[in-house]
């Protein structure tokens, strides 16, 4: 017989199990609490896996057909486009002339610069240092000892926000000033007197001066200068040689792109975003340009790791239309910024880019991460209506109907994009319907 008051073998059994589950769902929930919280948006990518060689499902003679009727523009220079397909370059060609009635052609190893394309040089720089260990990007910017200054609190303002323009400052802050000659550090110096646009952090305003406060980070941390920085970093190691910062290194180049206003108007390289260079500083031919995309859709993985490029293009905010939008614009959905990379949804695909513009120049790349395909285009005038080939492409490659976001059909007035340096024209209502193709 039991004693009283005994517990039975199975009940302790029972009991302990019991406790065992309890301690199991406990550990779980405090898990579940304390794990990073994923965005809501996420960038879909290819699985790391063997390269297969596939036929490519752009038809290439209809997108060289394409470009040469938007040579026909009377605002049209040159051209050098180039694209890739799961991760191989499938096309790259030049068109036009380097300078209008010169007669010298453009080719894929003509020198144009990138104007904003230059933000995401910074940001990689930025985040690969991150990646590294020296510095966070979640770190206060006033620890970092830079020249910038916002309204409101600076405390709350972090390396990933100066990389995202959320910095609570006006959109495009004083580039007017810079335009005119001033030092970029003495206008970073005096962003803090703005009256300000939001609180630090919490909204989105593109920015140039603010944005090349990622100059002295660079500078800093590496003890190199940025272009050396750069160089070391990522042009040298991803093959990029004819790759530079600075009006010299594109004016030195064996053929270089000269700048064109519209209906082919020959005017000077201006030095003003030079003088920002995380801003708008970089040179390249196209043929590099393919090189960088590659790396960035996952093609270079030591040298560009995966986390590295999840941290870089994930949408950190909304970046909400500032004026009226052309066809492109308003077909690209779900705009969003994140580290020096814009993102967008078409036709139900992520893709990842960005666009930039200085007088005389205008630069596009965009791709789709998760099949490894997209498009570069690099030209010397301010026609911004070429930047609609870039649908173009993606029409073809996702089997679309085709559509004229050229708007070859009708040549209108010259549309601005968000990287414009420059007020842009609003549009009339008919300029910003885009035509099915016949």
């Amino acid at each position: 017989m039991r004693r009283a008051g005994a517990t039975p073998r199975g009940k302790i059994l029972a009991m302990a199990l019991a406790a065992l589950t309890i301690t199991v769902v406990v550990a779980s929930v405090i898990a579940a609490l304390l794990a990073p919280r994923q965005p809501a948006q996420t960038i879909a990518r290819r699985p790391q896996t063997a390269k297969v060689h596939l036929p490519p499902k752009v038809d290439y003679q209809r997108l060289d057909a394409r470009i040469r009727e938007l040579m026909q523009s009377p605002d049209m220079v040159g051209l050098a486009v180039g694209t890739i397909e799961n991760g191989e370059v499938t096309f790259a060609r030049g068109y036009g002339e380097t300078l209008a009635g010169s007669g010298v052609p453009v080719t894929p190893d003509t020198v144009f610069r990138w104007a904003s394309l230059s933000k995401g040089v910074a940001a990689t720089l930025v985040a690969g240092l991150a990646a590294d260990g020296k510095l966070s990007l979640d770190a206060p910017i006033t620890r970092l000892g830079t020249s910038l200054t916002v309204p409101g609190d600076a405390r709350k303002v972090t390396v990933a926000d100066v990389l995202s323009h959320r910095l609570g400052l006006v959109r495009n802050a004083w580039d007017e000033r810079l335009e005119d000659g001033a030092d970029p550090k003495m206008l970073r110096s005096m962003l803090g007197t703005l009256p300000p646009f939001c609180p630090p952090g919490t909204c989105y305003a593109y920015q140039n001066i603010g944005f090349d406060t990622a100059t002295e980070i660079v500078e800093a941390v590496t003890g190199q200068d940025y272009a050396s920085a750069a160089r070391a970093r990522l042009f040298a190691p991803l093959g990029m040689a004819r790759t530079t910062i600075g009006r010299a290194g594109l004016e030195s180049a064996a053929s270089w792109a000269q700048p064109h206003r519209l209906e082919k108007l020959p005017t000077t390289v201006n030095d003003s975003y030079y003088r920002v260079p995380a801003a708008g500083g970089v040179n390249s031919s196209i043929r590099d340009l393919l090189r960088w995309m590659q790396a960035q859709a996952g093609g270079a993985p030591d040298v560009l790791p995966q986390a590295l490029l999840e941290t870089l293009h994930q949408p950190r905010i909304a970046t909400p239309p500032t004026r009226r939008r052309g066809p492109v614009d308003r077909a690209l959905k779900d705009a969003a910024y994140g580290l020096g990379w814009r993102s967008y949804t078409y036709a139900g695909h992520r893709l990842v880019g960005h666009r930039g513009s200085v007088d005389g120049y205008r630069s596009l790349i965009l791709f789709d991460p998760a099949t490894d395909a997209g498009i570069v285009m690099l030209w010397n005038s301010n026609y911004g209506k070429a930047g609609g080939l870039q649908l173009e492409f993606f029409d073809l490659l996702y089997g679309l109907p085709a559509t004229d976001w050229l708007e070859t059909a009708v040549m209108p007035a010259a549309a601005c994009a968000e990287d414009d340096q420059r007020q842009c024209p609003v549009l009339k209502p008919e300029d910003q319907q885009a035509r099915p193709l016949q």
